[in-house]
């Protein structure tokens, strides 16, 4: 107890000191102690990437160019439920990132420092007992959201979507952190209200365009729209384009033949997994492209379409899917389209491993996102986009051309796909 209450003395005489020293005094000493020091990976509040936090729905003046939103719902799933602690295990997979270590290689930039103002704006409070009204709060979260004015030139100048939108404006673009792929259809309601009906470049093992009224226990209209009739409901309401939207990575199992021709007549032009064997990465680009061409896209990627060995904790996992690498090679021939919104659905982190592989290898391909979005913006330059292969300091292109590695900064050090 003595010692307690030394301790208890010594620090009250410091604070004491510290409250009478003179500003410059005070700030010298914190120089001292800490220079200029900022949260470490494993310090601080946990937002995605250390980036600033707002509760953007809270404050309406507050403007950004890309925005992070949590979408913790997962009452629509037809098998293991927990994404709504996704947008959470996204963030803590993203500890790692931050703005003064986010240079990346392939992209040649840092996306995070590339002259757009990117934030977290936290969570949409969903209800989890009334999927109808979380379906209505998370539209007027997102439709709020995209309303708001962009804050820097960097999207009015590189945006590249303006000429899509009805308000002949740029808006601001999100990324949705779910929850279960349910969240993509108050996020597609949102952005047609904006753009009008959209193309979805879809990533995920299943189709998620079943019809509703077919599924068993789907007895109620609200029933009929889970995280596997999400893109027929969007269908149905006019909200995409049927004559631009794609899968990629498709492994599912099917009722039978039927399934197929009922979602091409949803929409959707369809990409396997096993498809990347013969196409390779490159090949499955131009085939997204070719069918996506100019219209304003959606991207909605679940984490399941990467193979279970690299992200077990999902909903409903499916083996022989895509590596994490060949998933992020596909994203980066990709920035050249028209994106408005994208999110990264499914990871229920109560399946994950110790090591929390799913929420680091989430957190990646949200990066790419950012990547994407960054580049594909700032980089307008022709609207191309850059993947570059380094090799023994050698970058190729696919016309097997060669340049030195490292021999400059942008256009010069990468080569167009």
């Amino acid at each position: 107890m003595a010692r307690l209450a030394a301790l208890i003395l010594a620090a009250s005489l410091v604070a004491s000191a510290s409250a009478h020293a003179p500003e410059g005094e005070s700030h010298e000493l914190w120089q001292a102690k800490y220079g200029n020091a900022m949260d470490l990976s494993f310090s601080g509040v946990v937002t995605f990437a250390h980036l600033p936090h707002h509760k953007c729905l809270e404050a309406p003046d507050q403007a950004f160019d890309i925005a992070l939103v949590g979408m913790p719902f997962d009452t629509s799933v037809s098998y293991r439920p927990g994404a709504r602690f996704g947008p959470n295990a996204i963030r803590q997979g993203s500890r790692r990132h931050a703005s003064n270590r986010a240079f990346s290689i392939p992209w040649n930039s840092n996306p995070l420092t590339a002259g757009a103002t990117i934030v977290d704006c936290g969570d949409t409070p969903v209800s989890p007992y009334d999927p109808a009204l979380a379906l209505d709060q998370m539209e007027t979260a997102y439709s709020t959201l995209l309303a708001r004015k962009v804050a820097t030139e960097f999207t009015e100048k590189y945006g590249g979507t303006k000429a899509h939108a009805l308000d002949g404006r740029e808006h601001p673009k999100l990324i949705s952190l779910g929850g279960d792929h349910t969240i993509a259809l108050p996020a597609l309601r949102a952005l047609a209200k904006v753009y009008g009906p959209v193309a979805v470049l879809h990533f995920d093992a299943h189709l998620d365009t079943w019809n509703g009224n077919l599924y068993n226990g789907a007895w109620t209209e609200q029933s009929k729209i889970t995280h596997g009739s999400v893109f027929w409901k969007a269908s149905t309401e006019g909200l995409i384009s049927n004559t631009s939207s794609i899968h990629a990575g498709i492994r599912t199992r099917l009722s039978d033949f039927d399934d197929l021709t009922h979602d091409s007549d949803v929409g959707f032009k369809l990409l396997t997994t096993d498809d990347i064997d013969e196409m390779r990465p490159s090949g499955i680009v131009r085939a997204i492209k070719e069918r996506v061409g100019d219209a304003p896209v959606y991207l909605s990627l679940d984490i399941d379409v990467v193979d279970p060995s690299m992200a077990p904790a999902t909903g409903t996992p499916e083996s022989g899917g895509w590596t994490t690498r060949e998933l992020k090679a596909i994203l980066r021939g990709l920035s050249s389209l028209h994106i408005v919104g994208l999110d990264l659905v499914e990871v229920s982190p109560a399946y994950d491993t110790s090591a929390e592989l799913t929420g680091m290898a989430a957190a990646d391909l949200v990066q790419e996102f950012l990547g994407m979005l960054t580049r594909g913006m700032g980089a307008a330059r022709g609207r191309t986009e850059w993947r570059p292969a380094v090799s023994r300091g050698v970058l190729h292109d696919e016309r097997g051309e060669e340049r030195a590695a490292g021999t400059g900064t942008g256009e010069g050090a990468h080569d167009e796909l």
